[in-house]
């Protein structure tokens, strides 16, 4: 099968992981388009992993289906054009960085050497240093050196940038982005630092409870919803808003809603941050979901208006 723009980068229909203690994920339907540099949250335990791992074919489903750009994890395919980076580097010790690029220039027939040496240089590690010699955050630089070096069309990362000071993150973020951008690659980012991922990210998806909640363009989803500020819990929301999670104390309340008519922002009600949106739904994982058009696979959740 031959890749399209018009085929997902990643599609799941009724995918489910079981583990003897119970379903890690479980009847998980969405698509995220090719392109795309997508903010993966939710809390501890919610399923992000598990959902990574089966795309990057290092567990089986128990149930549904995940493919990659139409392929199935594992096939060659899925394997030329796909990375994955988690917070356990796998990186051999012993080997010196410039024997790590090497590595790489041997294994993937679309490495890119200038790529992976950049990020290297970036960061000033020596090439002739052995990896276990490294802090944490050189070694994870050379990690990315790698990934992005094997040029793949599909980047898979599970809170890779966790050992790395907040200026260093910002500057893989910014190459991250600019990789995605030069060769239209889609980033999947796996972070609980969703401050960081507003500017970043382009996509969301939101998984609690093993479901995934919300799904969809950042700048669609944010305008679905209004942040009520100065509202209390007894005040009924105006016509149109349906009320997702409420916060605060005596002195004062915030509401997140979801609206069905786009509204004008005003003193009281305002579009909402994307952490106040992910906040809120974490706060109410029984929402019902929502999903907009390019997110929804046939038969999927509610679907935000165009």
């Amino acid at each position: 099968m031959t890749d399209s723009p018009n085929v997902p980068a990643i599609e799941t229909v009724g995918l489910g992981r079981r583990y003897r203690r119970g379903w890690a994920l479980r009847d998980t339907s969405f698509r995220l388009p090719a392109g795309r540099v997508c903010a993966l949250v939710g809390p501890n335990g919610a399923g992000k992993t598990t959902l990574l791992s089966m795309a990057a074919d290092l567990i089986t489903p128990t149930t549904g289906t995940i493919t990659l750009s139409g392929h199935r994890p594992g096939s060659v395919q899925a394997r030329q054009s796909t990375a994955f980076l988690s917070q356990q580097k796998a990186l051999y010790p012993r080997f010196r960085v410039s024997e790590i690029l090497r590595m790489g220039r041997e294994l993937n027939p679309t490495w890119h050497q200038e790529t992976a040496e950049s990020v290297i240089d970036a960061g000033q590690v020596p090439m002739n240093a052995r990896v276990g010699t490294l802090s944490g955050g050189q070694a994870t630089r050379v990690a990315f050196a790698l990934a992005l070096g094997k040029r793949p069309r599909l980047m898979l990362l599970d809170e890779p940038m966790a050992d790395l000071d907040p200026l260093v993150r910002h500057q893989m973020n910014d190459i991250l982005q600019a990789e995605a951008r030069r060769h239209g690659s889609t980033v999947v980012m796996s972070s609980h630092l969703v401050s960081e991922l507003e500017s970043a990210c382009d996509y969301l998806v939101l998984v609690n409870n093993g479901t995934v909640r919300l799904a969809g363009e950042v700048d669609l989803l944010l305008a679905e919803h209004r942040q009520l500020t100065g509202h209390h819990r007894q005040e009924p929301v105006p016509d149109g808003y349906q009320v997702i999670a409420t916060s605060g104390d005596e002195g004062g309340h915030s509401s997140l809603v979801r609206t069905s008519h786009a509204s004008p922002p005003d003193a009281g009600h305002r579009a909402p941050t994307l952490e106040e949106l992910v906040l809120g739904y974490l706060r109410a994982p029984d929402a019902p979901a929502l999903l907009t058009p390019s997110a929804r696979v046939d038969g999927g959740m509610e679907v935000v208006a165009a």
